[in-house]
């Protein structure tokens, strides 16, 4: 008797099993390409949305420390009672009852642009801020660039907008028997106590040392 030859097992079937993975494989890396371009558009409008963050805030602050130094100069000028109120009525600007704005909305503008951003809705304004005594510049900013185009819809047409808050607040207050010592001011700030002379001011003695500025959380 002839012994039977052994049977080669049948490769159809793997071919077969092979053809059905495939498409699945397909499947997978373009579902995992997917993920990782939304995740890339995600962080893109991350990206965008901390610029345009930056910029109001950076306008927020130019608003502030512009009308910083104009309550400075109106400090000094109305100790020395040359012009505007009279002499004594310096008080008012440590008491947030100071000129309006003059420039302040401006430099805001200006930063804005400067860091590649437009004023938008309200754009900049001024308010009441915290404390009784300080001032707030809202400033609101839409991107001038797009988010640009990726595989969210619309990201292409979006331009982030933000809000910043600043203010400013005196650091100064007229010292316990009033301030008044005839030309001078004598006050009691946070750094200690200063004699302020209009007509031969201290070197040391800036807007700083009357007035903080801050960033402020906005809702």
């Amino acid at each position: 008797m002839i012994p039977e030859r052994p049977r080669l097992p049948h490769r159809n079937g793997g071919r077969h099993d092979a053809g059905q993975a495939f498409p699945l494989y397909v499947v997978a890396v373009a579902g995992l390409l997917f993920v990782a371009f939304a995740v890339f558009a995600v962080g893109m409008a991350g990206a965008a949305r901390n610029g345009t963050r930056s910029a109001a805030d950076a306008a927020a602050l130019a608003a502030a420390q512009s009308y910083r130094d104009q309550a400075y100069t109106g400090f000094l000028r109305d100790l020395t009672g040359r012009t505007g109120p009279p002499a004594g009525d310096w008080r008012r600007w440590l008491d947030g009852l100071g000129d309006a704005p003059a420039t302040a909305c401006r430099e805001a503008e200006r930063l804005a642009r400067d860091n590649g951003a437009e004023p938008s809705g309200p754009g900049c304004a001024a308010a009441p801020g915290p404390d009784p005594a300080s001032l707030a510049f809202d400033v609101t900013v839409v991107s001038r660039d797009a988010v640009g185009g990726s595989v969210v819809p619309g990201t292409e047409n979006t331009h982030p907008t933000a809000r910043s808050r600043a203010v400013v607040a005196p650091r100064c207050r007229p010292a316990a028997d009033g301030g008044d010592q005839g030309p001078y001011a004598r006050l009691d700030c946070d750094d200690g106590p200063w004699t302020v002379d209009p007509a031969h001011p201290d070197p040391r003695l800036t807007a700083r040392t009357l007035f903080a500025v801050r960033l402020v959380a906005t809702d």
